[in-house]
């Protein structure tokens, strides 16, 4: 059967999902995994948004929440034109697409980062939405869930939300963690890397940031690390890619570079990556961490630490360290301290990290969840669904 991607909009739009549709399509496509993703424009619900909110807001007093709804779901997917008595295997990054039920001779897996109910919580999404139907909302997600192949998740984090707030079966519930969000084809033309020199008065230690929330994924903390590092006769910069550079703090070690397309300009992006000497995510709520597996995939080692899915962007010790949540920025700045107190250590860990790059690659997750799911096939559960 013919396989393909969807998510909540255009699986083919590198802009979608903060692109991990788009690359995921790639690397599957490439390996002949996918025959193509589905180009479902959102944008184009507008006035349907409109008035759905409008209902909820006079049934509720809480507008909001449409991407959640099933009018959402089948009036989005309704433009793709699937043929309901063709089988079709479908991939979905979006734990309420297609809607339940669907044709008995479709395939579905879901391949997501976080549950609904995850979002709802971590994110504070949920404070904005009627209870009824939040509950409406989780329930058809969960019947989701059950008539599907298998539950792909991006970390450990949503798989037991899968299994414990969903019940599902944990034998169809498998963590595959994201890969980094580059153009491999690109990236392999760029000359070898250069590392990044011991830190000085002239040349400070590199902490990196990643991202457009500086709040939530943890800039504060940086710059209290920096503080802390300090104690150490370590001097030390906060290289900021993605807040806008004039909603930051003003503050001596905060270099803000603002937005950087990698696409457009993955030469610069690649060597600003490179050039430091950790990459960070210290969030407050956080699904997975695309932004830790770029690093990897650079031999750039991270220092974050366990909220939400960040645990399983970091398979080992290897690529740095995974912190207990909250900790304090003298605990961290011990163990960075430590890392680079015999410089030419820290190189040759830097070495071994940059050899294990396929590791963080869409190509590996491909290849993984192809296994899994031609295990799954070849097995069923006692009711005779695939496990």
């Amino acid at each position: 059967m013919k396989r393909f991607l969807l998510c909540a909009g255009d699986s083919t739009d590198i802009g979608a999902w903060s692109s991990i549709p788009y690359f995921l399509l790639q690397a599957g496509l490439n390996q002949s995994f996918f025959e193509d993703g589905l180009a479902l424009k959102s944008q184009h619900l507008r006035l349907q948004r409109y008035l759905w909110n409008l209902r909820q807001l006079l049934t509720s007093g809480k507008p909001g929440g449409f991407q959640y709804s099933s009018t959402f779901a089948r009036i989005l997917l309704a433009q793709a034109r699937l043929k309901p008595d063709q089988p079709l295997d479908l991939l979905s990054h979006f734990p309420l697409l297609p809607l339940y039920p669907w044709a008995q001779n479709w395939r579905v897996d879901f391949y997501i980062d976080a549950t609904t109910r995850q979002v709802f919580n971590a994110y504070g999404v949920g404070d904005r939405l009627a209870a009824s139907y939040r509950l409406q909302v989780l329930k058809r997600e969960c019947q989701a869930y059950r008539q599907a192949g298998a539950v792909f998740c991006m970390g450990q984090w949503a798989a037991d939300s899968v299994i414990n707030d969903y019940g599902i079966n944990p034998a169809k519930v498998h963590v595959v963690p994201g890969g980094a969000n580059l153009d491999e084809a690109l990236l392999a033309q760029l000359p070898a890397p250069t590392p990044p020199p011991p830190p000085s008065a002239s040349q400070p230690l590199r902490l990196g940031f990643l991202g457009k929330d500086w709040e939530r994924k943890g800039g504060p903390f940086l710059l209290q690390l920096v503080e802390a590092l300090g104690e150490y006769g370590i001097p030390t910069l906060i290289r900021a890619i993605g807040p806008n550079p004039s909603e930051l703090p003003v503050h001596s070690a905060l270099q803000p570079l603002g937005f950087m397309n990698k696409q457009v300009d993955t030469a610069r992006f690649i060597a600003e990556l490179r050039s430091w000497h950790f990459g960070t995510l210290f969030s407050k709520a956080e699904a997975f961490g695309i932004s830790n597996r770029e690093c990897l995939r650079l031999g750039v080692p991270v220092v974050c630490h366990s909220v939400g899915g960040i645990a399983s962007t970091l398979p080992d010790g290897g690529c740095g360290h995974l912190f207990e949540p909250n900790p304090s920025a003298a605990e961290v700045a011990a163990w960075i301290a430590s890392r680079i107190g015999s410089y030419q250590a820290y190189l040759a860990w830097r070495a071994e990290l940059a050899k294990r790059w396929r590791e963080f690659t869409w190509d590996a997750v491909v290849g993984r969840l192809n296994q899994y799911i031609r295990q799954s096939k070849d097995q069923v559960n006692p009711e005779g669904k695939p496990v």
